[in-house]
């Protein structure tokens, strides 16, 4: 959230669990809306096969994912967390916190533009990171894809 809290717009965010790419995306604001075109973005990007590239969507509670069990109808299974547990999805909590290394706590994301946002995931996603074994989640994550792809008839 920026400066407003949710009253302007904010990056809505994504870790695929096995490769730990870190999906970040500007949208309008903190609210259903927001939360849809995230969606929807990606949708139009992964298309028919988005339920294979996201098997299952973890949100927390808030207002902004009340429509979210919709994508549903795509195959991908949607959870949410308990009330107040953070650490029920503490990998994106870890990445949100590396994402506050570029978008300081308090500054507005209006300062940002969706190309700066993309930026700073893709800046992520280029680590090496041991727990990859020294590869990178970027790497990773194309090869997922390139085996998703590999199956298309």
């Amino acid at each position: 959230m920026g400066k407003r809290n949710g009253k302007e717009a904010v990056v809505f965010t994504l870790v695929e669990r096995v490769t730990r790419n870190y999906i970040a995306i500007k949208v309008s604001g903190r609210n259903r809306c927001g939360a849809a075109e995230a969606i929807e973005q990606l949708h139009e990007v992964y298309g028919d096969k988005f339920s294979q590239v996201f098997k299952t969507i973890t949100a927390d509670n808030g207002p902004e994912f009340e429509d979210l069990s919709s994508v549903e109808e795509w195959g991908t299974d949607v959870y949410f967390t308990h009330p107040y547990s953070s650490w029920e999805r503490g990998s994106n909590e870890r990445h949100n916190g590396m994402l506050r290394e570029f978008i300081p706590k308090g500054a507005s994301i209006e300062n940002y533009d969706a190309e700066d946002v993309l930026y700073f995931a893709d800046t992520m996603n280029h680590c090496p990171r041991r727990i990859l074994g020294y590869q990178t989640s970027q790497e990773l994550f194309d090869d997922f894809l390139d085996k998703v792809y590999a199956n298309m008839k």
